[in-house]
């Protein structure tokens, strides 16, 4: 899975300068200047934001102001998420302070009273987060990526990417189950996306959990009815499993959208084979050897498919069109693989049907040769 770096959307909100005029007086400068700063983005107003909040706290009784730190926090927040290069000179200090802040404000039991502010100061915080974590992703530093990104989703718990990004720093941990239960999570959503079902069902196909990995992709694919990878994973879980009968409902529109794909033919020729289909199974056989004649596989099963069909009509064997049909693929299979041992002995049965001593002989010394029996 391949992530791909998600800003939460900031915005100064409420911060124009009529909304200074409801603000009590001591705050104006602080408001105006966070307002000035959205409105010409110079990284001088937020300075001065912070210089006049800064200079509200002179008592113990400012220390309790709820509303004076709902400021402080906002305008702490907003230096550390726009000046990234610190311009502005800032003490290192100043991310844990903020942190510290926004901690202490969202357990205060009236900090109801400011939603957007919170709201807007855990965001900057969360984005930080974010920002210094995918720093530690691109240098494959997956210990200190989940860190940061579980610091973030503490202060935006309901932004989904956050939790697609511990899912995918967890995987390259190798913690399995725990990104299985973040993706899970993330597919019972209401904006899942096919990426995470892919993901998901590939965690719990590695754990050898076949069965929550088909539920997983089954559900996918009701929500993405026409995704081709997701319909291609399930019908690998049914191939690997030899559910044939599962595999079959499948087929159809597995062909339709991959007309000119061998591999896809050749498993779909293998199932109605499985299925005693055998003129679809010969039909695909023929397909896939068309699209790629060099492979042994396909070549080889088409002579087993006509070997089987032979035996099935023994009374005439020796005159039955499908055992010549079955000689000529199984040598034309042995022609690709000599040495393959479990093509000689089809095509010795195949002569064996058609009562050709001499080829027997040959195929015979042949198999002693390789089995040095």
């Amino acid at each position: 899975m391949q992530v791909r770096k998600v800003i939460l959307a900031v915005l100064i909100v409420l911060f124009t300068t009529p909304a200074a005029i409801c603000q009590p007086e001591a705050l104006k400068s602080v408001v105006n200047n966070l307002a000035f700063y959205k409105q010409k983005k110079d990284l001088k107003y937020l300075a001065s934001a912070k210089k006049s909040i800064d200079s509200l706290f002179t008592t113990h009784a400012d220390s309790l102001n709820l509303e004076k730190n709902i400021y402080r926090s906002v305008v702490y927040s907003s230096i550390l998420y726009f000046d990234t290069l610190n311009k502005l000179n800032q003490s290192a200090a100043l991310f844990k302070q903020t942190a510290d802040l926004v901690d202490k404000l969202s357990v205060d039991r009236n900090i109801y009273r400011f939603p957007v502010e919170m709201d807007y100061s855990r965001r900057c915080l969360a984005n930080i987060y974010i920002s210094k974590a995918f720093v530690y992703v691109n240098n494959s530093d997956f210990i200190n990526a989940l860190q940061l990104f579980q610091n973030a989703e503490k202060y935006v718990p309901l932004f989904k990417p956050i939790h697609a990004y511990i899912a995918y720093s967890n995987v390259k941990l190798g913690n399995l189950h725990a990104a299985a239960k973040y993706y899970t999570d993330l597919i019972n959503g209401d904006s899942t996306k096919t990426e995470y079902v892919e993901a998901a069902s590939n965690i719990y196909k590695s754990i050898g959990d076949t069965i929550t990995a088909l539920d997983i992709l089954k559900k996918g694919r009701k929500i993405f009815p026409n995704d081709r990878s997701l319909l291609i994973d399930e019908a690998n879980i049914y191939n690997n499993k030899k559910d044939y009968r599962s595999l079959s409902v499948l087929l159809p529109a597995l062909l339709d959208i991959n007309t000119y794909n061998a591999d896809i033919a050749f498993v779909a020729a293998n199932c109605y084979d499985n299925l005693n289909q055998y003129d679809k199974a010969e039909s695909l056989y023929l397909r896939t050897i068309e699209l790629n004649s060099s492979a042994y596989d396909p070549v080889f099963d088409l002579g087993l498919l006509y070997l089987k069909q032979g035996k099935i009509k023994q009374e005439n064997a020796d005159n039955d069109p499908n055992t010549e049909r079955a000689v000529q693929w199984l040598k034309k299979a042995n022609e690709i693989s000599p040495n393959n041992i479990n093509c000689l002995k089809a095509l010795q049965l195949a002569y064996i049907q058609t009562g050709n001593k001499n080829q027997i002989n040959r195929i015979n010394n042949q198999i002693k040769q390789l089995t040095n029996q």
